[in-house]
């Protein structure tokens, strides 16, 4: 006779429809369903279908599958998942044929279906690597399982993702007869992606715990090294070849998208013209010109600063051109020596993607008159340009957080702090300027205030 276990948690949909497809067959005496402390009625559904019920001392399917083999008074032992239903009608005869004629210690399940992420990912991988005996084997992550009583009760089960596959390597390894059935086919829903690397971190240390028993510690560490190096190498050919696919067009704000220059504007309503005029003949240095300009708006309120932004007209079609490059599948950013405050103004009305400018400090609803230089402006070891402070490094930022490469990007500037980054793009545009440097460093040059020709570059 046979003795099933189903371990479930909130499962009081498919648990009476399990519990009765056991029962059918004429070899199940027991069925037994142990509930890790559901919240819903699984457990009284369960008891309603004529399962015996033991609620887990603890959460977690290995302790519950533990449990169940303790509680099983038959030597052969199916267990099957709650969340199933319909089972093909043959799964337990089928997974316990080769137990019942003493041909297999132990069984395993395979349906139907694609092989999931972590099993082609990271167990058959891992499982070449280390035990490549059970390399074979189409899903060796299934739950759907059948064995000889004495075997499990020598296993030590994971409490995780690996206990599956922990159960496996366990019965290779004692050299149990294993053997893999076809059930037919099964509709079971994928893990979300947010699971997975939960799951491929469970089942890799499952099996490589198992490896670190069995072989000296220098082979598993070379292999682990190996594993390492593939993956790095495989994750920069995946983003490089994913960045052939991602285009961007990267905006500078004053001058640009704006008719006129948001400080100049602020200058003119505060009454600091002739202050902001003298700064920018004293001081060259682009970082401590930037800090001094901002003591100039110190005491201005949000609503003050918004007001000033609100009423710069912008170039008439640039929303409409941004909503084409969107349809075309670009990404669209800012590029800005503003602030941040006034750039995201301008990205929520254009609807573009992101912008990266300085930040203006703002503390109960005034500015303090400091600013904060974001790092994405700073120069790194890694930084194409070379410049210490730069809007380049900040197109790099985001080339490299979108996953796009400088040849598929448009950058559109109109003055000197601009030609860098122009220059640096796939495609450099200047745009209305009188910086003669910049019209030569760009591929093309834009004369009238409108972007309908940035379309042809596109």
């Amino acid at each position: 006779m046979l003795t099933v276990i189903i371990p479930a948690l909130n499962e009081s949909g498919t648990i009476a429809n399990v519990v009765n497809f056991c029962r059918r067959n004429e070899l199940v005496s027991e069925v037994i369903v142990i509930d890790d402390k559901s919240e819903d009625n699984t457990v009284e559904l369960a008891k309603e279908a004529g399962a015996r019920v033991i609620i887990s001392a603890a959460r977690g399917k290995g302790i519950s599958m533990k449990e169940g083999i303790d509680a099983a008074t038959n030597d052969i032992v199916v267990f099957l998942d709650a969340d199933i239903d319909p089972y093909p009608e043959n799964t337990i005869s089928d997974l316990t044929k080769p137990l019942l004629l003493d041909e297999a210690d132990f069984v395993k399940g395979t349906f139907a279906r694609n092989a999931g992420r972590v099993t082609e990912l990271v167990a058959k991988p891992l499982l070449n690597i280390f035990y490549p005996g059970l390399a074979d084997f189409s899903q060796p992550l299934s739950g759907m399982i059948a064995g000889k009583k004495h075997f499990f009760q020598r296993i030590k089960f994971f409490n995780d993702y690996g206990v599956d596959i922990g159960i496996l390597l366990d019965m290779y390894l004692m050299k149990a007869r294993i053997t893999e059935i076809n059930i037919g086919y099964i509709e079971n829903k994928s893990k979300p992606w947010q699971a997975l690397g939960k799951m491929s971190r469970e089942v890799s240390r499952a099996i490589i715990s198992k490896a670190q028993q069995q072989s000296p510690g220098d082979a598993i560490e070379e292999a682990v090294e190996s594993i390492e190096e593939i993956n790095r190498q495989m994750h920069d050919s995946l983003r490089e070849n994913l960045s052939v696919h991602h285009k961007m067009a990267v905006f500078d704000m004053d001058d640009t998208i704006l008719k006129g220059r948001f400080i100049d504007e602020c200058a003119r309503k505060f009454g600091f013209e002739a202050k902001l005029h003298d700064l920018r003949d004293e001081e060259k240095d682009p970082i401590i010109l930037s800090k001094r300009i901002g003591l100039l708006l110190k005491g201005r309120t949000i609503d003050e600063l918004l007001d000033v932004i609100h009423n710069i007209e912008m170039v008439n079609d640039i929303k409409t051109v941004v909503a084409e490059l969107k349809a075309r599948g670009y990404i669209i950013g800012i590029i800005s020596n503003s602030y941040t405050l006034i750039t995201n103004y301008v990205v929520k009305n254009i609807g573009a993607d992101f912008s990266y400018a300085i930040q203006l400090e703002i503390i109960e609803g005034k500015a303090t008159g400091e600013v904060n230089m974001p790092s994405y402006f700073f120069a790194s070891p890694d930084n194409i340009c070379g410049h210490a402070f730069c809007k380049t490094n900040a197109l790099q930022y985001a080339c490299e957080k979108y996953h796009v490469q400088f040849k598929n990007c448009i950058a559109v500037g109109d003055n000197t702090d601009d030609r860098c980054m122009v220059g640096h793009a796939g495609h450099g545009i200047a745009f209305c300027t009188t910086d003669e440097l910049l019209k030569k460093i760009a591929s093309n040059e834009i004369k009238e205030p409108s972007f309908k020709s940035l379309l042809e570059f596109a």
